[in-house]
């Protein structure tokens, strides 16, 4: 049984930072392709960032130069760091794991970022 736990999600206003932590039970997290994505409020799922198992990153453009994708295996997770935040970020953010070549994929329950002016 897979499950993801998000953390971090906080309100902040605009221009500061926050990290975003995903922490992964069970599954190969080795070999998981993970995925962070948002969903705001009368609106459908956004992918934010993905990051390979190899360490290969890509970013949104709505997000790029300003958000962050890592992993630590070690530790089995996933981070976030989203600097300079826009009011427009406000979403509630997801984590999610999938497999190359597989239909299976995970999600978590969601943390909450809202960003005020």
């Amino acid at each position: 049984q897979v499950q993801l736990l998000e953390s971090g999600g906080d309100l902040v206003q605009a221009g500061w930072s926050l990290r975003l932590s995903c922490s992964v039970r069970g599954g190969n997290f080795g070999l998981a392709i993970m995925g962070w994505y948002r969903q705001a409020p009368g609106k459908q799922r956004e992918l934010v960032a993905t990051i390979t198992p190899e360490g290969t990153t890509n970013h949104a453009d709505y997000v790029k130069g300003r958000f962050n994708i890592s992993r630590e295996s070690a530790k089995r997770m996933v981070k976030l760091q989203m600097d300079s935040l826009k009011v427009e970020d406000t979403a509630v953010y997801y984590c999610r794991l999938s497999y190359r070549g597989r239909s299976e994929n995970y999600w978590g329950q969601g943390t909450q970022v809202t960003v005020s002016t």
